[in-house]
This record gives structure tokens, sequence and C-alpha cells, in this order.
């Protein structure tokens, strides 16, 4: 099983993930041609592609979807919310209908070899949704544009083998920066995006000694940097970890210098994560 982004960031998403039988991409929210330039990357072409899953409507995450869905004819899976507010978006024009394939929230559906579970997440769109996905008792799990987290994110995504997680904005550089109050307002919100700080802190809860990679992704171009969200993210585990000493708790062991962590490229596709 392997997890590559193709890209990531908040001007397009395109997450990759396959077996060797089976492949699907989470979002196309960048053209069809950067889509198909990504795939010939791994080897791949669209026709080889099983399924498109989106998580929520926003261009960001479907902009490519209306070129790639009538040219490949390709099964497009999103929760019924979603489905209908693409329908609404002129950007994406006509889709055909029978390509939709509508999907819940913790109900599990299957594409030939691979196991893909939507979960909810808390972003400010119809019916947004976050994906884990398995190939037998491999797990990985990509989770973006959530404003919060709870004891369900928590215990959704325990015993990831890998994770893509959103690692958004700097604070300090957001509520610094040129957007307008009302935008700052919307991202800091519930609904709106998890900062480098969040991402840390959820990281450390699913934190676990088969942990193999952890992706950054979905990073604000204009509110946060690649060294910013790896060094935030860091200091949140190893933090964490030295709480854990000083009071005695028990848990896992592991540190933040002992699992890889990468930076998700915005404009290209990143190293391809296999799981072992």
């Amino acid at each position: 099983m392997r997890i590559c982004s193709i890209a990531s960031g908040s001007s397009g998403n395109c997450i990759y993930v396959g077996s060797d039988a089976t492949h699907l991409l989470v979002d196309v929210g960048i053209s069809g041609k950067r889509t198909e330039a990504g795939l010939k990357e791994l080897d791949l072409s669209m026709r080889d592609i099983d399924g498109i899953f989106i998580t929520h409507e926003h261009a960001d995450h479907v902009a490519g979807l209306g070129v790639l869905g009538r040219k490949y004819g390709i099964p497009v899976y999103a929760t019924k919310g979603t489905i209908e507010a693409i329908k609404n978006m002129s950007s994406v024009g006509e889709i055909p209908e029978e390509l939709f394939c509508p999907v819940c929230a913790d109900e599990k559906i299957i594409i030939k070899d691979l196991v893909c579970n939507p979960m909810k997440i808390s972003h400010d769109a119809a019916e947004p949704v976050a994906y884990r996905i398995s190939h037998g008792r491999k797990k990985v799990g990509i989770i973006t544009d959530l404003g919060n987290y709870n004891d369900y994110t928590v215990e959704s995504l325990r015993g990831m083998d890998a994770l893509l997680l959103e690692a958004n904005h700097d604070v300090n550089m957001l509520q610094v920066g040129p957007y307008p109050y009302h935008l700052k307002q919307r991202i800091l919100g519930d609904k709106g995006h998890l900062s480098n700080e969040r991402a840390g802190q959820l990281l450390c809860d699913l934190i676990h000694d088969k942990l193999q990679a952890v992706v950054l992704g979905h990073l604000s171009k204009e509110n946060n940097l690649p060294e910013l969200a790896y060094e935030a993210v860091r200091v949140e585990v190893t933090m964490a970890h030295t709480r854990k000493e000083e009071w005695g708790k028990k848990g896992s062991d592991i540190k933040a210098a002992d699992f890889p962590m990468y930076v998700a490229s915005r404009s290209e596709p990143s190293r391809v994560i296999h799981i072992a």
C-alpha cells in the first residue's frame, strides 16, 4: 500500500492512495493536466484510477473533478450533501449522474481490495468528511479541513500506519497578515482549519509505536511556511513526551524523532510513502 500527495495546500489538493490492484484519488482540486502529470510520475494514468473520493465541495478540492469525470467516466464518491453542492457549482460543470456514488460517515465502502471509511469532520461545507483507507491490516488516514477535533476524531484515527494531517496556518502569521477580519475568524473558528499547534496536539493523541509516517498537508500559502509547520508539530510532540515522562504517565514512548515526518509540497508530487 502506498500514499502520495500529488498536491496539497490552500490552492489545490489531490492525494493518491493505492495498492498493487487498486488506485484511488482523494480530491482533485487541481487541473486535470496537473493531476495526470502527477499520476504519470507514479507510473499511472487516469485510466488506472478506480474511484475519486471527495472530502467536500470547496474549489481547492474539486476544481479538476468536472473535466476528469467527463473525460474518463470514473466513479465519484462523496456524501449526499457534497454531491448536491457539487451539482450546483457552475465552475465544475455537469457530471453524469451515474458517476456519483453517495457515501455516509462511518459506513465503509469496498473498492476491490481497499476499504474506505468516511468520518465526520468540522468544516464550513455542506457535509464534509475525511477518509481512512485500509488494505488488509495496513491503514492510512487523510484528514484536512477541520477547524477542531474531538474524541470521535481521535477514536476514528487510532492505529493508522500513516497520516496525512492538516497543518494549515501559523496563528501569528494569520493574525498579522493581509486577510480581512471575517476570513481570519473563519479560519480560526471551529469550522475552519487546524493551526500548526493544533495539528501537533492532535498528532500527540494519535501516536503509537507502529506509526510509520506523517505528512503535514493543506498548508496556507499566505499564512504558513513548511519549516514553521514542521517545527511547530515536532515541538508539540516533544513537549507531550516530556510531560508524560515528568508525570509518570503510561503510554507510547514514541518521540518526534522516532517516525518520519514530511511536509507535502503545494505544487508537485511529494515523496511516495510505502506502508510496510
